[in-house]
C-alpha cells in the first residue's frame, strides 16, 4: 500500500514502455533482462542497460521489479548465481522467482533483493503464503484462479509484512496460472520458457469419430471454434473492493504491449486510484487493443469467448508530442508522427491527470529535419515531424490519438473556431 492505495505495477517490455508508464503514473514497473523470463517477444533490456534503466525509474521515485520466473531446468544454475549478482548490483528492488531452487540462489547471491512470488507458482492458499514468506519471500503475486474474497481471507490471516499483489488487466491464460503446454506440444516453442505461441487464442473443430451420438455442444463458425479462447481482465469498476480486500499491489499485464497500451491503461488505472469516477473511464480502456472485457476469477469462473479471438482495437496512436509554442490565442503544437492523421482530423489528447480533451487538427505542417516547415493535407510519414494548431497547450510526451475511422474529413482551413473555444 502506498498512503492507503495500492501500488500501481505496471508492465516495461522496453525503453519507451517504461518511460510511459512512469508518466502516466506508475508506482513501479515490472521488467526482463533476456534471460529467465516468460516474455521472449518483448523487446526486454539487456543486463548491460538494467542499471541505467533502474537509475531512471529510480529518479522518479518508482521501484523496479526483474521477472525470473521462467521455468529452471539444472543447466540454469550454471549462470544464475552471475545473473542474480548483477540484478543486484544494479540496484533493483525486487526479482519475481516461482522456483523454489531460484529463490535460494537468490537470498545466496542477491542479497539486498526483495524476492516476489510470481503468479506462476500459483499460490492460492495462505497455507503456501507463509511458506514462502518462511522461506524469505516479502509479497506473492496471487493465482489468477483466487477469488476477490479468498484473497481478503488470506489477507487478513498473512502477517503484515507479507505483501499480496493481483492482476486486474490484461490476457488472462486459460492454463492454471500459466502454466501450459499446448504451445510446447504443437509448435515446439515452451509457454514456460518465454515463448508462447498463444494456441489457446486458434480456432479449432472439434471431432470424436468413436462416440457417436455423443454431442459436444460449442459455438462455432465457418471458420471453427475458439473453444480455448478467455476474455481479458479489467478490474478498474472494482478497484475500491480490492482496496477494501486489503490488496497492497494491482498489476497491469502487458510486457507486449506497445507504449501508447502502457500509457493508456496506467494512466485510467492511476487516475481512478487517485479518486476518479471509474465509469468515465472504462472508455479508456477500451481505446487500446483488447479483447472482451471480464473480471477473472474474482466474484467467480471466468468466461471465455468461443465465438472469436479478434481484438478490438479502434484507435491509433498519431502524435508524440514534443512541444508547444504559443502563437497568439492558440498554439502550434510539434511532434512525432505515429499513425497517419489529416488536415481536419479529430485527435483526443492523453495527459497524466488530466481529462480527456480533443481538437481539430488545423494548420498541418511537415517539419522536415533540413529546410523550413510547409502546409500539407496529411501526415504520413511515421516518425517525421510534424506541427499543427490546438486551442489548448500540450506537454512534451502527451499522446494524441486518432479513431481508425476517422481521417477522411476535409480540410479545414478557417482558425476562428479555435480561438473562441
Amino acid at each position: 500500500m502506498i498512503n492507503g492505495k495500492p501500488e500501481l505495477l505496471a508492465p516495461a517490455g522496453g525503453w519507451e514502455q517504461l518511460e510511459y508508464a512512469i508518466r502516466f503514473g506508475a508506482d513501479a514497473v515490472y521488467l526482463a533482462t533476456d534471460r529467465f523470463n516468460l516474455r521472449q517477444r518483448a523487446s526486454n533490456f539487456s543486463l548491460e542497460e538494467l542499471p541505467r534503466a533502474v537509475e531512471y525509474a529510480h529518479s522518479h521515485g518508482v521501484a523496479v521489479h526483474v521477472t525470473c520466473n521462467a521455468q529452471m531446468h539444472e543447466a540454469d544454475f550454471e549462470d544464475l548465481p552471475r545473473y542474480l549478482r548483477a540484478i543486484d548490483a544494479a540496484g533493483v528492488d525486487a526479482v519475481l522467482v516461482s522456483d523454489l531452487g531460484a529463490l535460494r540462489c537468490v537470498r545466496e547471491h542477491a542479497p539486498r533483493v526483495q524476492i516476489h512470488v510470481s503468479t506462476q507458482a500459483s499460490v492460492s492458499n495462505t497455507a503456501s503464503a507463509l511458506t514462502w514468506h518462511e522461506l524469505g519471500a516479502s509479497r506473492v503475486v496471487c493465482a489468477r484462479e483466487m477469488s476477490l474474497e479468498d484473497i481478503a481471507q488470506m489477507r487478513r490471516l498473512l502477517p503484515e509484512s507479507m505483501e499480496i499483489e493481483v492482476f486486474v488487466h490484461g490476457a488472462m491464460c486459460m492454463a492454471i496460472s500459466g502454466r501450459c503446454l499446448i504451445s510446447d506440444y504443437l509448435t515446439g516453442r515452451s509457454a514456460t520458457n518465454g515463448h508462447c505461441t498463444q494456441p489457446c487464442r486458434w480456432s479449432y473443430t472439434l471431432e470424436e469419430e468413436k462416440r457417436p451420438g455423443v454431442h459436444f455442444p460449442i459455438e462455432e463458425d465457418d471458420r471453427g471454434s475458439y473453444i480455448l479462447n478467455a476474455k481479458d481482465m479489467n478490474m478498474l469498476s472494482y478497484l475500491d473492493k480490492l482496496t477494501e480486500a486489503g490488496v497492497d499491489s494491482i498489476k497491469i499485464e502487458g510486457r507486449n504491449k506497445k507504449a501508447f497500451y502502457v500509457a493508456t491503461v496506467v494512466n485510467a488505472y492511476r487516475q481512478v486510484l487517485d479518486g476518479a469516477d471509474p465509469a468515465v473511464f472504462q472508455h479508456e480502456l477500451e481505446t487500446v487493443s483488447h479483447r472482451p472485457y471480464g473480471t477473472g476469477f474474482f466474484f467467480g469462473p471466468a468466461h471465455q469467448t468461443p465465438e472469436t479471438d479478434a481484438y478490438v482495437r479502434p484507435y491509433d496512436w498519431a502524435v508524440e508530442v514534443l512541444s508547444s509554442e504559443e502563437e497568439g490565442d492558440i498554439w502550434r503544437v510539434t511532434g512525432i508522427c505515429r499513425n497517419r492523421f489529416w488536415e481536419g482530423s479529430e485527435l483526443e489528447v492523453l495527459a497524466p491527470g488530466e481529462p480527456v480533451r480533443t481538437l481539430r487538427v488545423q494548420g498541418l505542417m511537415h517539419v522536415p529535419e533540413s529546410g523550413d516547415a510547409y502546409l500539407v493535407d496529411v501526415a504520413n510519414r511515421a516518425m517525421d515531424t510534424y506541427s499543427f494548431l490546438s486551442p489548448f497547450p500540450l506537454g512534451k510526451a502527451d499522446i494524441a490519438r486518432i479513431g481508425r475511422t476517422e481521417g477522411t474529413s476535409k480540410p479545414v482551413s478557417d482558425t476562428s473556431a479555435l480561438k473562441s473555444e
